[in-house]
């Protein structure tokens, strides 16, 4: 019988080594916009994914599967290969890559959102003040999409605009959520990203096999920064599994909100993109939105 066991108290490493998933996070969503614009949207991932899947696997390695929570293997394992699917495929599908750093934003809403489900899940105390940390992350947001506009046409023309991108960024957020909490209570100290991430890479070559796809053209500075983009991958999400089953849930979500700021500096500088004010001003209504649920749930 498999239990589902979450930590009775925190490691301070564990919650260390989470961080250096979040710093690791922050270069990815500019490196993986120029992937996809010389890979194309699906080969982009599926080449990342495999690679930085092998590395995981040669690093640290698969415990058996019978050690493994069926409800981490199989229910977590599929919420990680859709997130993924939905997130690299979103920055893809960007217009350009100002609006990919918008896409970005949007994915930046499951800390607060993971804060909010540990707290339904009586996984964590929260206060009054953790819904309106939550929609001060929403207003942020919008303002970005926006640009700078609070009219709700105007947020729906820019969503319209390019709805599959929108709507795959929002399901990742939620789907990344869900996934966290779920490798808490279910993971029991194991990790089985390696497979998670062989997974979604079997799958976006499936789909790049059997459907119309753009060429790739490859280079050595697109190969490069696949080799680069995989390395990240595989050290940020062991990271991550390691950090939110044994370290301090709360602090790491809360932590991860900051990455926007970082995230948008390098990825505008990778990408020669100069956000806005009003994007900069959803940025620290984002950032400000976390905090706020984060102090919500302090003992």
């Amino acid at each position: 019988m498999h239990a589902a066991v979450a930590p009775a108290s925190s490691s301070p490493r564990a919650t260390w080594t989470g961080l250096v998933a979040i710093l690791v996070w922050s270069a990815s969503v500019g490196m993986m916009r120029s992937i996809t614009e010389a890979l194309g949207p699906v080969a982009g991932g599926a080449a990342v994914f495999t690679l930085s899947g092998l590395l995981a696997w040669r690093v640290v390695g698969v415990p058996p599967l019978r050690a493994l929570h069926p409800v981490y293997l199989w229910l977590a394992g599929a919420l990680f290969v859709v997130y993924e699917i939905c997130f690299a495929l979103s920055l893809g599908l960007a217009h350009d890559r100002a609006q990919a750093l918008e896409l970005g934003m949007l994915n930046y809403l499951w800390p607060s959102l993971t804060i909010l489900l540990a707290v339904l899940c009586r996984q964590q105390r929260g206060s009054p003040l953790l819904l309106p940390g939550v929609a001060l992350s929403l207003v942020g947001v919008v303002l970005v999409m926006g640009n700078g506009h609070w009219s709700a046409a105007q947020l729906w023309h820019n969503v319209l605009g390019n709805p599959l991108a929108y709507a795959m960024a929002a399901s990742a957020a939620v789907l990344w959520a869900c996934y966290s909490l779920l490798t808490r209570l279910y993971g029991n100290g194991q990790s089985a990203v390696p497979l998670f991430l062989l997974a979604t890479g079997v799958l976006l070559w499936g789909r790049y096999a059997t459907s119309p796809q753009p060429p790739m053209l490859l280079s050595f500075a697109s190969i490069a920064q696949v080799l680069v983009q995989g390395c990240f991958a595989a050290a940020s999400f062991s990271c991550w599994n390691l950090g939110i089953q044994r370290g301090n849930m709360t602090l790491l979500a809360a932590a991860s909100y900051l990455t926007p700021v970082l995230s948008v500096l390098l990825g505008s500088a990778w990408l020669g993109v100069v956000p806005s004010v009003a994007f900069w001003q959803g940025v620290v209504l984002v950032c400000a939105g976390s905090l706020l649920c984060w102090w919500g749930t302090r003992r």
